[in-house]
């Protein structure tokens, strides 16, 4: 299979990521507009616009969010505003009220790629925390350096042991699939700017993540 296959069967792999998470908020948005053709009681109607409203914000949360993670947001430049970064976390996460979030980054810029790496690390620690939890996210810039670390902690914290493998880089191309793209392509950008990332251990009931990114400072 050529690179330019290759390619193509990831960005097939993460569109399929991105449709599976803004399925479920546009398909409730469709529902809503359903009731509301057929509904006459005023408090009815009430309801399936608070509805409508809900996954309105939902769906612009995710799509913002989707936006800085994997696509090209933040201008042609080649640095991105850190408080765009925890906006987007926030829409992710903290606006339910299931995942408190604690923010140390000073930074006043941060490179794409670091904010790339920051959103999607985020991402799979808040998903870690299947009944809700605190995500504590930290950056540093040093002469040379970026260093993100992320930690995730909750009640029940479970890490996919193929998404644990797609960003320890031992994945093997049978393991790539929709839900494991995100992790892998952290791990190809991380390692294509000869950094590292670093994980907990299994088991543990607090989940870290660490990314070294050289050149960025």
């Amino acid at each position: 299979m050529t690179q330019s296959t290759d390619s193509i069967e990831f960005a097939s792999l993460l569109c399929s990521r991105l449709c599976h998470d803004l399925l479920s908020p546009v398909g409730a948005l469709n529902n809503g507009l359903e009731l509301m053709a057929d509904e006459t009681d005023p408090e009815m109607r009430q309801r399936c616009l608070d509805l409508l409203g809900d996954s309105a914000r939902t769906s612009a949360n995710k799509l913002k969010f989707f936006r800085l993670a994997f696509g090209s947001a933040g201008g042609f430049g080649d640095a991105v505003p850190p408080h765009e970064a925890k906006v987007a976390i926030e829409g992710m996460f903290a606006a339910s009220g299931r995942v408190k979030l604690g923010w140390m980054v000073e930074e006043q810029l941060l490179s794409k790629l670091a904010v790339k790496v920051l959103l999607n690390l985020a991402l799979i620690a808040g998903d870690a925390l299947v009944r809700g939890g605190q995500l504590d996210i930290g950056a540093e810039t040093r002469p040379g350096i970026t260093e993100i670390v992320v930690r995730g902690e909750g009640p029940k914290v479970i890490l996919d042991p193929e998404l644990r493998a797609a960003l320890a880089g031992t994945l093997p191309p049978s393991g790539l699939a929709s839900r494991t793209a995100a992790a892998w392509m952290v791990r190809q950008l991380v390692e294509s700017a000869g950094g590292d990332i670093v994980l907990s251990p299994p088991g543990e009931s607090v989940l870290l993540f660490g990314a070294s990114i050289p050149g960025q400072g």
